[in-house]
């Protein structure tokens, strides 16, 4: 991984380079003006990536003023430096050789967005327990309701949820497992425009930088807001000294609306509803220019929710004058131009559902074939569901379907519902599954195999955690040790310790609303119960299917 000291490290080396204070002269822009993000560098024909090095892209800007947004005064040449070596490489001026044109001067008009440049904040909104959380907090166990979670983080994946197990009484009190253990565990970010130096914009932000390095210390507020508790996190730093991360993680309750309602409308009947909860875990990182949080949310009817909020500030470009914007962006104000790119995650599910031996159930919910006016469909309105279950990892590479309203439950085939006579299980719901638009052969797909389709399951193996292996940083190939390799020999995960990998994400094309930050953007991946429990568990009642 690039650590945030090689990043820090790599504008310290372009702000002290002689060479780009030349370049950035040329265009008015003085050396305490240059700023700088160091990114990974998806590919460049210019470098060897066959020899050691420590290759980072600079994505060059100006800073008119210490609090100035950068963004807003992009520079029109991307130099690339070896943190390793400290040198400024060869391709420095590739941005300007491929444009064949002159230099372009920063536009200086401010877009800013801090509070002292915004319209006057709300009257405040108070969340007040007087009575304390509904949570019980022990070191990284975290008890609400009937759920049990052990609450973990690390450098690479950031926040990591494990033994997620129900407990409710019933003659005796039940442990019933869910989740052994889930986490993000990768993303890519390819941008879409086809020239140089923007092909080589494709981030890697689990792989190369890691979640956990780049995880913000939360405030009471804003970050998080209602009686909250934290964890700390502790990082290992470039120098191989513990790194704390005070207020890593927040822990809270929210509000979530209506649980369920009913009025009996018959003269003298009693309506009632109940409010929803939900217990929120999160955590917040920084990389470059934008901002991902995640948010796992755990309610009372038994779901489990991911929302991954997209925020921050839109990767700029610099336009000439008078350049068109072209077919791979937006114009977002004067000569800035935001461009289209796809974000791409990939979730690792770790499951146990009532047991390690689970399985994967497609469904599919399709129109019956009969016709109108036949004795199986007189009216046309017959609709039903095909199920399938999945038997091998050549089958477990799976694509979602909206025509089909296709969905995925893990199940478990030992343990039948009392009454369905059916397996329990989990249902995975997500509808935020774009297909990445990069050709199957390009060096995006090369390295990002787990963007290939939405759905992978594998047996579970020991320490196999990462779909785009291991190591990330300045691969130009499908590692051996990727989930390409791990679906080989189509090995069978019907009734078998497995573990599913999701895939998940937007393409996202700009809009100016977006600039000059970004309003959160919001994907979801729902885990609901689908049989697991006999009635509706938010009413207390568990009794046990087994």
């Amino acid at each position: 991984l690039i650590s945030p000291e090689e990043i820090d490290e790599a504008e310290d080396l372009i702000r002290s380079n002689k060479h780009i204070q030349k370049l950035c002269q040329e265009v008015g822009v003085s050396p305490d003006q240059i700023a700088c993000d160091g990114w990974a560098i998806g590919f460049d024909p210019e470098l060897s990536f066959a020899s050691p090095g420590r290759f980072q892209q600079c994505l060059m800007y100006a800073r008119p003023e210490p609090d100035a947004n950068i963004y807003a005064h992009p520079l029109d040449f991307v130099p690339v430096i070896d943190t390793l070596t400290k040198k400024l490489l060869q391709s420095i001026d590739n941005s300007l050789k491929f444009s064949g044109r002159d230099r372009i001067k920063p536009p200086w008009t401010r877009y800013e967005y801090l509070p002292e440049f915004s319209r006057p904040p709300l009257r405040p909104l108070h969340v007040i327990q007087p009575e304390g959380p509904s949570f019980e907090l022990k070191g990284n166990q975290l008890y609400w309701q009937n759920w049990k979670i052990h609450v973990g983080f690390n450098h690479r994946e950031g926040l990591v949820l494990n033994t997620i197990i129900f407990v409710y009484s019933s003659h005796f009190l039940v442990y019933r497992p869910m989740f052994y253990r889930m986490s993000l565990v990768e993303m890519v970010v390819p941008y879409g425009a086809p020239e140089a130096p923007h092909h080589s914009k494709f981030a890697f932000d689990v792989g190369e930088y890691g979640l956990g390095n780049l995880t913000n210390s939360l405030s009471l507020g804003c970050d998080c807001l209602g009686e909250i508790r934290y964890l700390n996190a502790t990082n290992v730093s470039h120098s191989g000294k513990a790194l704390v991360i005070k207020n890593a993680i927040c822990i809270h309750e929210e509000d979530a609306g209506l649980l369920w309602k009913h009025t009996e409308v018959r003269p003298g009947g009693r309506s009632h509803s109940v409010r929803s909860r939900k217990l929120v875990i999160s955590f917040i990182c920084t990389i470059a220019n934008y901002e991902y949080m995640f948010y796992w949310n755990f309610f009372q009817d038994g779901s489990i929710n991911l929302d991954t909020k997209l925020s921050g500030i839109l990767n700029l470009h610099l336009l000439g004058p008078d350049d068109p914007t072209g077919p791979h962006g937006v114009k977002v104000a004067p000569q800035i131009i935001a461009q289209y790119h796809t974000h791409t995650f990939s979730l690792r599910i770790d499951p146990m559902i009532d047991g390690q031996k689970n399985s994967i159930l497609k469904t599919d919910i399709v129109a019956l074939p009969n016709p109108t006016g036949s004795n199986e469909n007189y009216l046309g309105n017959g609709f039903t569901s095909e199920k399938t279950v999945l038997k091998t990892t050549d089958e477990g590479a799976q694509d979602y379907d909206h025509h089909r309203d296709r969905n995925w439950t893990i199940i478990n085939p030992n343990k039948l519902h009392y009454s369905t006579k059916e397996p329990i299980g989990y249902k995975i719901v997500c509808k935020d599954q774009p297909k990445m638009l990069v050709k199957m052969d390009s060096m995006v797909s090369k390295r990002a195999p787990f963007a290939k389709h939405d759905l992978f399951v594998t047996p579970y193996v020991e320490n196999q955690f990462y779909p785009a292996g291991k190591l990330v940083t300045g691969t130009t190939s499908t590692p051996e040790d990727s989930i390409d390799d791990w679906l080989k020999g189509s090995k069978k995960i019907d009734n078998e310790d497995i573990v599913v990998y999701l895939t998940y994400g937007v393409n996202h094309l700009p809009t100016p609303e977006q600039f000059p930050i970004m309003p959160v953007e919001v994907l979801t991946v729902s885990l609901k119960p689908s049989g697991f429990f006999n009635f509706n568990p938010s009413l207390g009642k568990f009794l046990s299917s087994t």
